[in-house]
């Protein structure tokens, strides 16, 4: 029989002492009689979730559910709250306004709950929402209700046993650094003493119906009373909490009404008609799909489980006369908003990550309005002073950033609606559209390679080999290398930038899943797209893969 080291035994039994969950308190105790009983993979999980305190980073935390330090569980949510709310009071913010919201995950009310009873108990307005709720409602209820912060308690598209803990600041903007160190040295001065002596309070308040009704207000202001509204859409919430939202957005804004995927229109936390709750994810909208086949209608719109991102899928010509379905990747939705606030003259700065297409950038050029490139995350889009629109290759736009400087699957969705209404109303569709652009301002093709590891210093020793050996040469063609570790006009990430005329490759870790991505852009110019937009983009599909192959060699891993 195997005995647990001492330093973990005695881990595992402070754990036991402070975790006021039952549920977490058996697990731990059946995961360590298992790795007594000689379990390595027990033991394994053990070491992994007592290896140290979850990190909150700039993403605020996300993980597996389950016992121990470095899992989602109510000590570390609690740890999390207090610590928070100690910065917060640091600021001289206490007294202020906390709304918290919660999405339809395993142990999301149950968080949510707990933030608002410490919130409350440190002397902060806690405003807990009534239900599961959209992170875009809650983001809008920041300024809506003179908020200095609020906690959203998602994990978003993760799969299923993930949860997570993100948090904004008065002006409706996530976290960036130092404010994410200094939050996390107070979540450390917190976990250094039990828990159970963390003040609780119930005297918060409850929000519902108020805070709904003044974002759909807001939302349905996008489309003007003169815009045409006749469109027909199949729309999924993929099990998450958008459903609600999204139709009455839609009904205020004067849209038909969609057609449900009914399978997948309900919050359900076990997601169970996908591996992974992300519309990007191959096979997720298949259902979707399928049901616009059958109903004929002109576009599928996805909103992810907690509906900060939008997925759209159009009708594309076929080469037997039958339009072929497919989703529109994040740079192509991208293109399509951004031209269509470009047209309409939205005031403001453009702006998108800088592992999105750079489509956007020469469209505003050729508009002659300002054009910003951030990094990764709408906490740097979301701050881009007056921005008009910005967005970023993973199905995260920003369409309304005067109430919402945040990523709004919701908004994205009515603009989606009133864009291809207005394309209907003249005879086009969204491929029409996508191809208009393109011999305007030549054929711009994304993709990626995306690596998904269970062995993080794998990731860490590609991006070290490509920094060691960068390539000075992409599909023949010349490329400077940007280390973007270095700084510069952005701020030190961890990643590396290749880019010459012709083509745009950005490598990285993902910042919330056990990813290492390389973001891979082929352009073809404006005067070949004009000439003959089919081949133009077989060229552009031609050079991707040859990105894909060199940069999976430069980076040492499987394409």
């Amino acid at each position: 029989m195997m005995t647990l080291p001492i330093g973990l035994r005695t881990d595992i039994d402070r754990w036991l002492a402070e975790d006021p969950d039952a549920a977490t308190r058996e697990a731990l105790r059946q995961l360590g009689d298992r790795a007594d009983a000689g379990d390595d993979r027990a033991l394994a999980e053990l070491r992994s979730a007592f290896a140290g305190p979850l990190t909150f980073g700039t993403a605020g935390l996300r993980a597996a559910l389950g016992p121990g330090p470095a899992r989602m569980n109510r000590v570390v949510v609690g740890r999390a709250a207090a610590g928070f709310a100690a910065w917060l009071t640091g600021r001289g913010l206490r007294g202020g306004t906390v709304l918290i919201g919660y999405d339809a995950r395993y142990n999301s009310d149950v968080f949510a709950r707990d933030t608002a009873e410490i919130m409350a108990a440190a002397g902060f307005d806690a405003v807990l929402t009534e239900g599961p709720t959209p992170t875009p409602v809650v983001a809008f209820g920041i300024r809506h209700l003179g908020c200095v912060a609020a906690v959203v308690v998602t994990a978003s598209h993760n799969p299923p046993n993930d949860n997570g803990y993100k948090v904004y600041l008065g002006d409706g903007s996530q976290i960036i650094p130092p404010t994410d160190a200094e939050i996390a040295a107070a979540i450390a001065a917190v976990a250094a003493g039990p828990l159970a002596s963390v003040p609780r309070s119930e005297d918060y308040r409850r929000i519902g119906a108020d805070l709904v009704n003044a974002y759909v207000a807001r939302a349905a202001a996008l489309v003007p009373q003169a815009a045409p509204r006749d469109v027909s859409w199949v729309y999924t919430a993929m099990h998450g909490v958008g459903a609600p939202v999204v139709q009455r957005a839609a009904a205020a804004a004067g849209f038909p009404a969609a057609v449900p995927v009914v399978e997948q229109i309900d919050p359900d936390p076990a997601f169970p008609t996908v591996p992974f709750p992300n519309p990007e994810e191959p096979g997720a909208i298949d259902l979707a799909l399928d049901l616009a086949r059958r109903s004929s209608v002109d576009v599928v719109i996805a909103t992810d489980p907690d509906a900060d991102r939008c997925a759209v899928a159009a009708p594309f010509p076929g080469p037997d006369g039958v339009p072929a379905w497919r989703m529109l990747t994040g740079d192509e939705l991208g293109a399509l908003l951004g031209d269509d606030a470009l047209r309409r003259e939205v005031p403001g700065t453009f702006a998108n990550s800088v592992v999105s297409s750079t489509l956007l950038a020469r469209m505003a050029d050729a508009h002659g309005r300002r054009f910003t490139t951030t990094l990764t995350g709408f906490k740097w889009i979301g701050r881009v002073p007056d921005l008009a629109f910005g967005y970023e290759e993973a199905i995260g736009y920003c369409c309304d950033s005067a109430f919402v400087p945040d990523k709004d699957g919701i908004t994205a969705t009515i603009s989606v609606l009133r864009l291809v209404s207005g394309l209907r109303a003249s005879g086009r569709t969204v491929a029409d559209r996508l191809d208009e652009i393109a011999r305007t301002y030549g054929v711009h093709a994304t993709g990626q390679l995306a690596v998904r590891v269970a062995d993080l210093t794998i990731i860490g020793d590609a991006m070290a080999r490509l920094r060691a050996h960068p390539p000075r040469q992409l599909a023949g063609r010349p490329v400077e290398v940007r280390d973007l570790q270095a700084g510069g006009d952005l701020p030190p990430t961890d990643a590396v930038e290749l880019s010459g005329e012709w083509v745009h490759v950005v490598a990285r870790p993902s910042g919330t899943e056990p990813k290492l991505k390389c973001y891979l852009e082929a352009r073809v110019s404006q005067d070949a797209s004009a000439d003959d937009l089919a081949a133009a983009r077989l060229s552009a599909a031609t050079t991707l893969a040859h990105l894909r192959t060199e940069m999976a060699t430069a980076l040492g891993v499987d394409a």
